[in-house]
C-alpha cells in the first residue's frame, strides 16, 4: 500500500507523538492516571494487576534485573498534588518516576544517555502511557538529569536495590539551593556523547553522578519473531519507510528476529515513523535506543 497513504493516515497521530515529548501536554496520560486510582489514604506497596490502556496489555511485576534505554520525559503541572497509582501525593519536586510495570515503590537508576548525569528515582506511579516513551520523571529529577527545557532525553533505567537507598530521595528536598545552581546541559555536536567535563562534578549536588555513557543510536522496532520468514516480510513491507533490516537477538535460549528502522536521526522523526508503523497493524511497535 503506498506509503504516502500511510503517511496521510497517520499524521494526526505522529503530530500527537511530537507534541508529547513536553510530559505537561499529555492529556491522555493525566485520563489514565486517574483510570488507575490509589487507595483514599497514603501510599502502599503495589505490584498491581494487569491492564490494558488503548489496546495495549501491560502486566506489572517484580523484575531486579530490569534493564532497559530508551526515551524519557517528564511530568509536573498539573498532576502535582495529585494521588499516583500507589495512593501517594505527587510531588513534582521529589525524587520519583513513573514507569508502566515495575512495582511501587521500587527504586531504579535513570542515566541520561546524553550528559552522562546519573540519578536514583522511586518508582511511585504508572505512565508512561505516550508510544516511544519508557519512563515519566518528575520534574526535579528532570532538572537534575539536565532535559527539563528539552523535554524529553535518551536514558538507561537499570532496578537496583531500594531500603537502601531511600536517604537518596529524602535528602533531596534539603538541598534544593544547590541543584538552583545547576548549569544546563553540555550540547551535543559530534557523535560522541561524553560525560560533562570533570570540573562541572563540583556543582552538582550528591543526588547526581556522572558517568561515562556509550554513543547511541535512535531505531523503531517493528516486531521481533521466532519466525525469519515473517521477520523478512515484514522488512519487505516496511523498506518503503527507510533503512530496514532483521537482526537477530538471543533472548534466554531462544532467538528472535527483531525488525527495525533506522538509524533515526532525531526523535521527531523517530516519532513520526512509530506512528505510521503502528498505523499499519503494529501496536507494539516501540522507539529503541542501542
Amino acid at each position: 500500500m503506498c506509503v504516502r497513504f500511510w503517511l496521510r493516515a497517520a499524521v494526526a497521530v505522529a503530530i500527537a507523538f511530537t507534541l508529547s515529548s513536553c510530559a505537561q501536554t499529555k492529556l491522555a496520560v493525566y485520563t489514565v492516571k486517574h483510570l488507575i486510582p490509589g487507595p483514599e489514604a497514603g501510599g502502599e506497596y503495589k505490584v498491581g494487576q494487569p491492564y490494558e490502556i488503548d489496546g495495549i496489555w501491560y502486566e506489572p511485576s517484580v523484575d531486579p534485573f530490569y534493564n532497559e534505554t530508551g526515551i524519557a520525559s517528564w511530568y509536573g503541572h498539573p498532576f502535582h498534588g495529585q494521588r499516583t497509582a500507589n495512593g501517594e501525593i505527587y510531588d513534582m519536586n521529589a525524587l520519583t518516576v513513573a514507569h508502566k510495570t515495575l512495582p511501587m515503590p521500587s527504586y531504579v537508576r535513570v542515566t541520561n544517555l546524553e550528559n552522562g548525569r546519573s540519578l536514583i528515582l522511586k518508582v511511585n506511579d504508572r505512565g508512561p502511557f505516550v508510544h516511544g516513551r519508557i519512563v515519566d520523571v518528575s520534574h526535579r529529577a528532570a532538572q537534575l538529569l539536565g532535559f527539563a527545557e528539552k523535554g524529553t532525553a535518551r536514558m538507561h533505567v537499570q532496578a537496583v536495590p531500594g531500603p537502601a537507598r531511600t536517604v537518596v530521595a529524602d535528602r533531596a528536598a534539603a538541598r534544593a539551593v544547590a541543584v538552583d545552581v545547576l548549569p544546563p546541559p553540555a550540547k551535543v555536536d559530534a557523535p560522541q556523547r561524553a560525560a560533562p567535563l570533570a570540573f562541572l562534578d563540583e556543582l552538582l549536588p550528591p543526588e547526581v553522578t556522572l558517568v561515562n555513557v556509550p554513543n547511541t543510536d535512535l531505531y523503531v522496532q517493528a516486531g521481533a519473531f521466532a519466525n525469519y520468514d515473517r521477520a523478512d516480510a515484514l522488512r519487505r513491507m516496511l523498506e518503503p519507510l527507510g533503512n530496514v533490516a532483521v537482526s537477530t537477538v538471543v533472548v534466554g535460549d531462544r532467538q528472535f528476529y527483531r525488525v527495525r528502522i533506522g538509524p533515526l536521526d532525531s526523535l521527531p522523526r523517530a516519532d513520526t515513523t512509530l506512528a505510521i508503523v503502528m498505523a499499519q497493524g503494529h501496536p507494539e511497535a516501540r522507539i529503541v535506543v542501542d
